[in-house]
């Protein structure tokens, strides 16, 4: 059987402090209103919450670029804020994660600020500087976020910086091991304050292989994405080992790790002594996108694609390590709206999609409004858009030949900005979020028949259902198998409609569900006699052993029951 961890048996709930909820009222979110929602979260069913960063910062990028790792921003509150809620989610059983971005910081971190007023420093040493070649920075690797990766240095000749994301968040050289020794001393701080663990942020570019020269371009930028040159680069496991043996393992610590790890290093990766808990398959989570990461350009899915993806994921983790689940973030739009066509938005299709995810092999991640079902947010103009990719972007996409109109469509669709927007809580002014007369992005506008106060009210809510799966996952007969079970992909004849199995020792729960918009006939194995949970109020199994399975109706079935 499986090797028991208390991280494997969690479900963690993912908070966007900034729109999460506002406690003082200058329409941005805090960490004492996180304070103020914890009977959410606890209620939920959810026993570990990540918050995205909270460090001081200028927020170039939502706060992954940070100035102090010490010091929580005065935006969201201050360092004896940020005590109380570890002391007040202790009191609850409920973990904390943070945020850890350690491939670059801030140019306002004061490691860089000494880097530029005095070349002759140790900081210099503390980042990547180069010269320039003929004129120009030193190749043409285009950042993350678009544009050249190497800026200018104010008041020096020919001298480079590089930052593999905007040009305010200058990466760290890991090269240098007074760097690694400041990174470990900081992670070791806030475990021993009492943190379960952390959400590892770009870690696989910590490893440069730096050239000279114009590379062959990839776009009509002139450009040469950075990736291929510091993504996964022979070496870097040599730190990542490093890391978890003199911080995370220590703990006991929990760690997901935001990184598209080859097939063939995975078990170094999430293996029994391997660097990290777990990471995350952006495999079905990012279908919609293509290869070069151009939003903006369509990419044709099909639900044949999705379960191939996903089902190949289950197969490779579990055979190497664990898993992370999830449908949405704070990087990606509302899921509902990414997989399911608009005329098919429902709670059905909702309830379908959280079935889907919650039940595979892995730590579920529910990201904030998620178990509300909350969706997209239309934007009339780039301009009401926060987001620093979607500007980039929007931009490419002129660039590319869109006109405006396109180009606003096509971000809207895959903006950033879709996740962020206030958590709707009740029928009050913006949502319950805040009491400001503006907040830092706008509420959206169907607040009045989506909210959390509503949904606690009605018993079919897609809030009430995600608490029904976190039970099944955790306080039922089911839990071992559903946590701990062996995934299984199940071949059924009918496209429309995907089936998979968890297993542990002659106990099994089966999952089906029917992904399109039309009836399917589903003929369900005679060993499944007890009902676990559907999206449709009643399930009926004809003498046949045939469901009518409903448009996006779903099942999970099992072969033991109470």
């Amino acid at each position: 059987m499986e090797k028991k961890d208390w991280w494997k048996e969690s479900v963690v709930y993912q908070i966007y402090p900034k729109s999460f909820q506002d406690s003082n009222g200058d329409g941005i979110g805090d960490i004492r209103g996180i304070i103020d929602r914890l009977d959410h979260i606890k209620n939920l069913g959810t026993d570990v919450i990540w918050i995205c960063p909270v460090y001081r910062s200028p927020m170039d990028d939502g706060g992954y670029d940070i100035s102090d790792y010490y010091e929580i921003d005065p935006m969201f509150g201050t360092n004896k804020d940020l005590d109380e809620l570890l002391e007040k989610a202790k009191k609850l059983d409920i973990k904390l994660l943070m945020d850890l971005v350690v491939n670059h910081t801030s140019d306002e971190h004061k490691w860089f600020k000494e880097a530029l007023r005095d070349p002759s420093s140790r900081y210099r040493d503390y980042y990547i500087f180069r010269e320039g070649l003929n004129g120009n920075p030193p190749n043409n690797w285009r950042s993350y976020f678009g544009g050249s990766a190497w800026t200018p240095v104010p008041d020096e000749d020919n001298m480079y910086y590089l930052h593999a994301f905007t040009k305010k968040q200058p990466d760290l050289n890991w090269e240098n091991e007074e760097v690694r020794e400041a990174i470990y001393e900081m992670i070791n701080h806030w475990l021993d304050k009492g943190l379960g663990g952390f959400r590892i942020d770009a870690i696989l570019n910590i490893k440069k292989r730096l050239e000279y020269g114009t590379f062959e371009p990839d776009g009509e930028d002139g450009l040469a994405f950075i990736g291929h040159w510091i993504l996964n680069q022979p070496g870097i496991e040599v730190w990542l080992r490093e890391m978890r043996e003199r911080t995370f393992k220590p703990h006991n610590s929990m760690t997901v790790a935001e990184a598209d790890v080859p097939n063939d290093r995975l078990e170094e990766y999430i293996g029994e002594d391997g660097y990290y808990s777990m990471v995350f398959d952006f495999s079905y989570t990012d279908i919609d996108v293509p290869a070069t990461g151009e939003w903006f350009k369509k990419n044709d899915w099909s639900w044949n694609d999705m379960r191939t993806n996903i089902f190949t994921n289950q197969l490779l983790t579990q055979e190497k390590g664990w898993g992370a689940l999830y449908l949405e973030n704070h990087d990606q739009p509302r899921s509902i709206n990414k997989y399911i066509p608009e005329a098919n938005i429902n709670d059905h299709t909702k309830k379908m999609l959280a079935t889907l995810f919650m039940l595979l092999r892995g730590t579920p991640f529910i990201y904030q409004g998620q178990e509300l079902g909350m969706s997209n947010i239309e934007r009339g103009s780039i301009d009401d858009f926060d987001d620093v990719a979607t500007h980039s972007q929007y931009n490419r996409a002129i660039k590319y030949g869109l006109t405006p109109e396109a180009a606003l469509q096509a971000v809207n669709k895959r903006s950033r900005d879709n996740s962020r927007t206030p958590m709707q809580w009740n029928k009050e002014k913006h949502a319950g979020f805040s009491t400001a007369e503006k907040t830092w992005l706008k509420v959206n506008p169907n607040y009045g028949v989506l909210n959390a106060e509503d949904q606690e009210k009605d018993s079919s809510s897609v809030l009430n259902y995600y608490r029904k799966l976190i039970k099944l996952r955790k306080d039922s007969l089911y839990k071992e198998v559903i946590v701990y079970g062996e995934f299984l992909p199940v071949k059924y004849e009918n496209d429309h409609i995907l089936v998979y199995e968890r297993k542990l020792d002659e106990k099994i729960v089966l999952v089906a569900l029917n992904v399109s918009p039309f009836e399917q006939e589903y003929y369900v194995d005679t060993q499944f006699k007890e009902i676990l949970l559907g999206n449709y109020e009643k399930i009926a199994i004809d003498e046949h052993n045939r469901i009518n399975l409903r448009p996006f109706e779903c099942v999970v079935l099992a072969n033991y029951g109470g």
